[in-house]
């Protein structure tokens, strides 16, 4: 009996080629990150702004105090536009339209004092948290730490804040006559609470906070459902599952023909040891283990 030389088919199970050199693999692109993904924000640009409103805040409350307290009784205002616009000197030992103005000293000193530092915490831990979309929170946060820090400032040096920026318009006295038709008790004028630098950093500030808050409720609502997850591929055959390179370890469905890690089809239902006999359909001859003879 004769050898066969006919070349039947490939060994099922036959282990895989060696994998290429290092430097010949392309290399794997990474998932692309999301755009509502967290980000490390700066605290350097945060400690600008902030720093920046502090200072100017300061030094025009310090140009207030000095050259406005030298103004007669008579004539204690700066005007910049008539019967609208001033600069005129007042102390605010309240809180925002004169809140707990009369309040006693120790009740008042640590309660705006706790809620500063509250406040400033609250910030910086926000900030934290930043995505890399929330531009609008990026400037609004350190523009109201500033202004806190300004204000908690003039708390802890005179028990009091420095206004000098004094607004009358007719639209405040339209408002007042509105409010005082709900509230009889409320007072009707045309002048503003008198505010300073840090009052309008906060205002801002407070007013980016919004923008962030409405322009993120937007975005999340024109978010398409079933957007495809990142990463995932969607050319992949039906039926059949792959396995890692050079991995023995298959997973398949019902039916379905595996995959190995040479890209060769294999049958499930055969032995995962190469060395074992195995019949070759269609050719009539069998292999056998190593060193033994075919038939």
């Amino acid at each position: 009996m004769t050898e066969s030389t006919h070349p039947g088919p490939e060994l099922v199970g036959a282990p895989p080629p060696p994998d290429p050199p290092a430097e010949e693999r392309p290399a794997a692109a990474g998932p692309e990150e999301p755009s509502g993904a967290l980000v490390q924000p700066s605290f350097l640009f945060f400690g600008l702004v902030a720093g920046a409103s502090l200072l100017v805040d300061v030094m025009t409350k310090a140009w207030a105090q000095l050259e406005l307290s030298k103004r007669l009784l008579s004539d204690p205002s700066i005007v910049l536009i008539e019967d609208h616009l001033f600069f005129t000197l007042a102390y605010n030992k309240g809180g925002a339209w004169g809140l707990l103005q009369t309040a006693d000293e120790g009740i008042r000193k640590p309660f705006f004092l706790a809620v500063s530092v509250l406040a400033i915490a609250f910030i910086v831990s926000l900030y934290g948290k930043l995505s890399r979309h929330q531009q609008a929170l990026k400037w609004g946060l350190p523009l109201v730490l500033g202004g806190a820090l300004g204000n908690l400032s003039d708390r802890v040096v005179r028990s009091s804040v420095i206004d000098f920026i004094d607004y009358r318009a007719d639209w405040i006295l339209a408002m007042n006559k509105l409010i005082a038709s709900a509230f009889p008790n409320w007072g009707v004028t045309d002048h503003w609470p008198t505010f300073n630098v840090a009052d309008i950093s906060i205002c801002v500030g407070v007013g980016l906070m919004a923008v962030d808050m409405f322009t993120s409720r937007r975005g999340a609502a024109a978010e398409p459902v079933g957007a495809p997850v990142p990463g995932a591929d969607f050319n992949e055959k039906p039926g059949v599952i792959a396995s890692p390179a050079g991995s023995d370890a298959v997973a398949t469905g019902e039916g379905a023909p595996v995959v190995g890690g040479n890209g060769a089809a294999r049958d499930p239902s055969a032995s995962q040891n190469p060395a074992v006999t195995e019949a070759s359909a269609g050719n009539g001859a069998e292999r056998t283990d190593r060193g033994a003879p075919a038939a």
